[in-house]
């Protein structure tokens, strides 16, 4: 029996189509809310304007066809409706869909996804060389076995994301009550003046912080695997968290400032949309794996704070000042945001006892957080060592 088989064996293309009016923001599926290093999905921002879009079922694996390089894929754990970007694969008798989806996983199936796709400005996977990708000839009780070990990991991986998104809907919730509804420690005593408390101060953001432009790099100083690690855009996810999925290599020439520590408040000032999913969006560095740390050109950060970082990471993130300052971007393709501009933007900002105090709260929530971030770091770094071995043989599954 040969060690592998083609994809073409395994699976088949799903060309079934479904009316856009049985869709919804959760069950459509495009390359803009897939993330990228195997991220998942995220929910959509809008649907199409088509009539009908490609089927999807539950189990079916979703692959991004445009950048085959930024690893987009997912199993499907429901059913519903993707754009013409996406691939939709479904399993044949004998073959179990996750051990399909793992094979799929594995860097090297992207980089010959990569290698053989069609285009320049916009290269698209082909579908006929695709088929053709080598995949091992396994029975269908050891793929079972394989898609359970490597299942483990991302079940762990999403159960830390879970609790991720209930902390930080705590801190949102103490944040909302304190400075949107206004009902912080003592507010029954305090004066209001056209609903804005007495003591709070209006002020610019350059009153605040220095804004520090990340590195602007050619595509000959990053590296896979080379050089200083690199915070990039496709590290702030959309809805204003973090991951390190996203991180490239830099060779080049770095200045001091560029240098990233733990709880450094970094915000994104570029996106690939019309749609402003991460422009504005900000993220508190953790404690990371990386003694070095740097950021690109598509990030700020928000350097020599006058008041609480975890304050005005919240104001950002919780208090709508990020969906704000989104809204002062412009351009074309891509969308930025100007230095100029932001320094200017005017903020509300509450007296130095009250920000300290929800500092105190914030801090404690966001070292949970970062302790589960760091866990998910060395789970998908397990996973992806892992999945080759377990795919070529040299791990032998029992």
């Amino acid at each position: 029996m040969s060690k592998f088989i083609e994809l073409s064996e395994t699976i088949k293309f799903v060309n079934e189509r479904i009316e856009t009016k049985e869709l919804n923001l959760k069950n459509y599926i495009s390359t803009e809310n897939m993330q990228p290093n195997k991220g998942g999905i995220t929910n959509a921002i809008k649907l199409p304007p088509a009539k009908t879009t490609t089927r999807y079922k539950k189990e079916d694996i979703l692959i991004s066809n445009i950048r085959l390089y930024f690893e987009k894929i997912w199993i499907a754990d429901r059913a519903g409706g993707t754009s013409s970007d996406i691939l939709v694969l479904r399993n044949k008798k004998g073959y179990n869909s996750k051990f399909i989806y793992y094979a799929l996983s594995d860097i090297n199936f992207f980089n010959y996804a990569d290698v053989t796709s069609k285009g320049t400005k916009m290269p698209r996977g082909d579908k006929k060389a695709i088929l053709k990708y080598p995949i091992p000839n396994l029975n269908l009780k050891d793929q079972e076995k394989i898609a359970d070990i490597l299942s483990t990991y991302d079940e762990l991986i999403e159960n830390n994301n879970r609790r991720i998104e209930i902390l930080e809907k705590t801190a949102e919730e103490i944040y909302k009550e304190w400075f949107v509804r206004m009902r912080f420690p003592g507010y029954e005593n305090t004066k209001f003046i056209k609903g804005i408390p007495e003591a709070w101060e209006n002020v610019k953001l350059e009153d605040v912080c220095k804004l520090v432009r990340g590195i602007s790099y050619s595509t000959k100083e990053i590296e896979k695997d080379v050089g200083v690690p690199m915070l990039t855009l496709k590290s702030i996810q959309a809805y204003g968290g973090y991951n390190y999925n996203g991180l490239r290599f830099f060779d080049g020439k770095i200045a001091d400032r560029h240098y990233l520590k733990e709880n450094d408040l970094v915000m994104a000032i570029t996106d690939m949309t019309q749609d402003r999913r991460v422009i504005g969006q900000v993220c508190l560095i953790p404690k990371t794996n990386y003694d070095d740390l740097v950021f690109s050109a598509d990030l700020i950060l928000l350097d020599e704070l006058k008041i609480e970082k975890d304050y005005m990471y919240a104001l950002l993130r919780y208090g709508g000042l990020s969906e704000h300052i989104a809204m002062f971007s412009n351009g074309a393709n891509v969308l930025h945001l100007n230095q100029r501009i932001l320094n200017k933007i005017r903020i509300f900002i509450a007296p130095e006892s009250l920000r300290k105090e929800y500092e105190f709260k914030h801090k404690s929530i966001q070292k949970e957080i970062g302790i589960l971030e760091i866990q998910n770091q060395h789970l998908i770094k397990q996973r992806d060592l892992l999945l080759p071995r377990l795919m070529n043989g040299t791990i032998e599954v029992k």
